[in-house]
């Protein structure tokens, strides 16, 4: 597929990447064959409004191809100023049997892959047609409210029947999207990995240093853990487990799109949250942007950046925020996941138990993605099981190496938990 950029711009421009996976909205089950095209948003630089780019189709797994898309270049994300870092498009998803989808404002940086996850509706009746999902722009760039400031540790009595005895990360939380005052805001039940990837793809810019990144995650991580552990507002007589208030807590859009290297940093430390000695609870870490507002004591999502630019560590970085007795802790027990995952990663030449079980949840997930090789369950992991775990990752966004470490291991763990539990296997 040949793009002409060149002809068209009216800046300087680079190139971002973005893939679409499309999901049945009931059963979880990829979508093949659905047809999406791509225009710029209104206003964007790049093309006239009218201007169709693209339009490219599933596959088996429900994935389209990457796509390169225009976007502004890397600099302009590495500074807060008035210049919109990132490029915006509008998709319109069709397939047959199911409700068209709009949405508008799916975001590209430069150099970095994003996904647009879809989850397409049957048709039926009784439904209404032509939805749209609107995504508003970065918490860095738009005008959000302030944080509003809270303790980083709540007191809550040992006794307290309502808080959580151990720290558990949890398979679901519950989103209200809305302030929590808003009782007309619906609630949403979002796997807590994909809560977090997406508040961390609404807070901060993928161009940034890694380690950056992780500080971020990391207290992202811990600010939600904090409320899921002293259930902040259930304890308040909410039937939710946090806002997607960026003033009140963390800014979580409905149906946005994330980014690959984010996606890849939270499957990687989900477990992990902060710590400070003696202290039972995740810690409640507070940030801001740290360009038009100011918060000592808290996380500078700018100053992150600044620092990750120096070179420092993700726990240099939290340190130099939020004081040097701050720590990365790890979860004693994963909601949802009854098998542990084994001590050392799994590769040519393991062999046992977890292989089997391997074996068996990837064949198991292959009734829904016929790109995945069935595979002889014998507790041998050889070339056909790395080839079908390499293929995993391939679709599901995780480096594609044939080896199942702590990151594939529990994706393949996620994945067989979706497919079984709604298809009933």
């Amino acid at each position: 597929m040949d793009h002409d950029f060149a002809s068209q711009q009216v800046m300087d421009v680079d190139t971002g990447f973005l893939q679409v996976r499309i999901l049945s909205a009931y059963t979880y089950r990829p979508v093949s064959g659905a047809l999406v095209e791509i225009t710029p948003t209104a206003g964007t630089a790049f093309w006239e409004p009218d201007l169709t780019l693209d339009e490219i189709s599933t596959d088996t797994s429900g994935l389209t191809e990457m796509l390169p898309l225009p976007a502004p270049p890397v600099r302009y994300s590495m500074a807060s100023s008035d210049i919109q870092p990132y490029s915006q498009f509008q998709l319109r998803v069709t397939a047959s049997g199911y409700e068209p989808l709009n949405i508008i404002g799916t975001s590209i940086f430069a150099n970095e892959e994003a996904i647009q996850p879809v989850f397409l509706r049957p048709l039926e009746a009784s439904e209404e047609l032509n939805p749209t999902i609107t995504i508003p722009n970065s918490t860095l760039f738009g005008d959000f409210p302030p944080k509003i400031a809270e303790a980083e540790i709540k007191p809550i009595a040992e006794s307290e029947e309502m808080a959580l005895s151990r720290i558990v990360i949890p398979e679901t939380i519950v989103v209200h999207d809305g302030t929590p005052a808003n009782a007309s805001a619906r609630n949403y039940i979002v796997p807590y990995k994909d809560y977090i990837k997406n508040v961390a793809s609404c807070g901060i810019y993928s161009t940034w240093p890694r380690a950056a990144l992780t500080a971020n995650i990391l207290a992202m991580m811990s600010f939600t853990l904090n409320r899921v552990y002293t259930e902040w507002y259930r304890s308040k007589g909410y039937d939710f487990t946090i806002t997607s208030s960026s003033a009140h807590d963390q800014k979580w859009v409905y149906g946005r799109n994330i980014f690959d290297n984010i996606s890849e940093i939270v499957d990687g430390i989900f477990t992990s949250y902060l710590s400070r000695p003696d202290v039972r609870q995740p810690i409640l870490t507070q940030s801001c942007d740290g360009r038009r507002v100011s918060c000592p004591n808290w996380l500078s999502q700018w100053g992150s950046r600044d620092l990750g630019e120096q070179g420092y560590s993700a726990i240099e970085i939290l340190r130099s925020f939020y004081g040097d007795s701050i720590y990365i802790n790890t979860a004693e027990e994963i909601s949802g996941i009854p098998y542990s995952s084994p001590v050392t990663n799994l590769d040519i030449g393991s062999s046992g138990q977890k292989v089997s079980l391997l074996q068996e949840q990837l064949n198991t997930i292959g009734t829904a993605y016929p790109s995945l090789p069935s595979l002889v369950v014998d507790e041998l992991y050889g070339e056909n099981v790395q080839n079908a775990v390499r293929q995993f990752q391939s679709i599901f966004g995780l480096p594609a190496t044939g080896i199942t470490d702590f990151a594939a291991w529990f994706k393949i763990s996620e994945i067989y938990r979706t497919v079984t539990r709604r298809t009933g296997i």
